[in-house]
């Protein structure tokens, strides 16, 4: 079979090896004649698997004592709510800085506990760019930023500099480069973009919100209940956790995130340099504010798009096709789309 070059904005591209050995497990896991499907989650083979992907996690991305991780369902969108629920305390209120449609979809849904202030927004120029220059108010609970931006291919290049709790939903770019994660009160990210298959969410906590003066929180909204079960309050996304297990040995194999961000890093320069050289195409994201994760472009002239469209298809390229919010072109070049692939659709670029 020809190789496809995964260039999906989610679920994620995986390793190869990874997805064999997934494949393997459901068959037969562990060597238990069981598929890892079918195990009960509160057997010892499966409580390893958690206990060694919520340990792999504090390693590769050098979590500080007093924090805890864990793992919970509802992807980033669940997470938009629990983050308001588990960060609201006295001010009722909390500072949003809106780049796209996943940041805009967080700020409506602080409603239910308290006030959203936006106090940086780039939409009104199709969120092609981060704002910058604003001013954090120090009478909110915590601010809240998306780090990358998965439909604009735009990325924070700098972690804000917060005087009050920090929160983020890092689902496009977490395990693509090295993060201080002390800076931050909470991290939430869906494992589809560089973690795993869909189904599973991750949180790492500072045990000090714990503490807080916070409001009243239903129970599976509370983070503190999924950290003092182990992640098994409730019946786990069995599978999603378990490659995000594999997916996360990978990592470390090859050198963890350092090395990782080396080759995101490659990535983007190949593939940036090429729009930026030829005139047929355009990025649309502010180049100082572009993401290593998502390519955004369109065409100069759209006369050409019909012949691209078959160009780059007849090259076994899959998924580039731009969000409807913006048209052209998405690259979305996670953690496992190899160098080669972007190579792949460079020199198509150039034939055109």
């Amino acid at each position: 079979m020809a190789k496809v070059h995964n260039y999906s904005a989610g679920p994620c591209i995986l390793p190869q090896e990874v997805i064999k050995e997934a494949a393997d497990a459901v068959i037969n896991f562990d060597g238990l004649n069981l598929s890892i499907l079918e195990i009960s989650h509160r057997s010892a083979n499966f409580v390893a698997v958690m206990d060694e992907a919520v340990a792999l996690v504090k390693e590769l991305l050098e979590v500080p004592e007093g924090y805890s991780v864990c793992f919970a369902q509802g992807g980033a969108s669940l997470g938009f709510l629990m983050s308001a629920y588990n960060m609201i305390a006295d001010n009722k209120k909390a500072a949003y800085i809106n780049t796209g449609t996943w940041s805009d979809k967080a700020i409506k849904e602080v409603g239910a506990v308290g006030e959203a202030v936006v106090i940086a927004s780039s939409k009104d120029d199709n969120y092609n760019h981060i704002p910058k220059g604003y001013t954090i108010p120090t009478d909110c609970d915590y601010l809240h930023y998306t780090s990358n931006n998965t439909i604009f291919g735009t990325q924070f290049q700098e972690i804000p500099n917060s005087p009050i709790p920090l929160v983020c939903d890092m689902s496009s770019d977490i395990f693509s480069k090295k993060i201080d994660v002390s800076k931050f009160d909470l991290i939430y990210a869906g494992a589809q973009k560089n973690l795993g298959p869909a189904g599973a969410t991750l949180y790492i906590v500072k045990d000090e919100i714990f503490s807080r003066n916070r409001i009243k929180i239903p129970t599976m909204l509370d983070i503190e209940t999924h950290v003092k079960k182990d992640s098994m309050f409730n019946t786990p996304p069995v599978y999603s956790i378990y490659v995000s297990m594999l997916n996360l040995r990978h990592l470390k194999k090859i050198g963890g995130i350092e090395a990782q961000q080396k080759i995101n890093e490659e990535k983007a320069r190949i593939l940036y340099a090429e729009i930026d050289r030829n005139p047929l195409f355009k990025g649309v994201a502010a180049e100082e504010d572009r993401s290593t994760m998502n390519v955004t472009f369109v065409l100069t002239d759209e006369s050409k798009q019909a012949k691209f469209d078959e160009m780059w298809k007849a090259a076994n390229i899959s998924g580039i096709k731009g969000h409807r919010s913006i048209g052209g072109y998405r690259a979305s070049m996670y953690n496992a789309l190899p160098v080669s692939s972007v190579q792949v659709l460079v020199d198509v670029m150039k034939a055109l």
